[in-house]
């Protein structure tokens, strides 16, 4: 299994071989990245699993890629609005 955390400019892959059961959490624990990253213990701790966030007590399964999520910066969806605002070519008109 793969435990990753990226930044825009840097990012940090660790393979690990763990026992079978083990979680989420425990993988990023052994990873040693919040050594090497120490805003991932400074933060709520929110993983996924290819994409899919799952909770810390999720068991990790040989294959898997465990992924540390940073939290946004900006919503979405909020960003999509204001850029619409800015930008009304190519919105429907009536």
């Amino acid at each position: 299994m793969r435990v990753v955390y990226a930044l825009p400019e840097r990012q940090s892959t660790v393979d690990l071989r763990l026992p079978s059961g083990a979680s989420v959490e425990e993988a990023v624990m052994k990873s040693g990245l919040a050594a090497e990253f120490p805003a991932i213990a400074t933060l709520p701790l929110q993983c996924a699993i290819f994409g899919r966030v799952v909770p810390l007590t999720q068991p990790v399964g040989e294959g898997d890629r465990v992924e540390i999520l940073r939290p946004l910066i900006a919503d979405p969806k909020q960003s999509r609005r204001q850029a619409a605002a800015r930008n009304p070519v190519g919105r429907y008109r009536k």
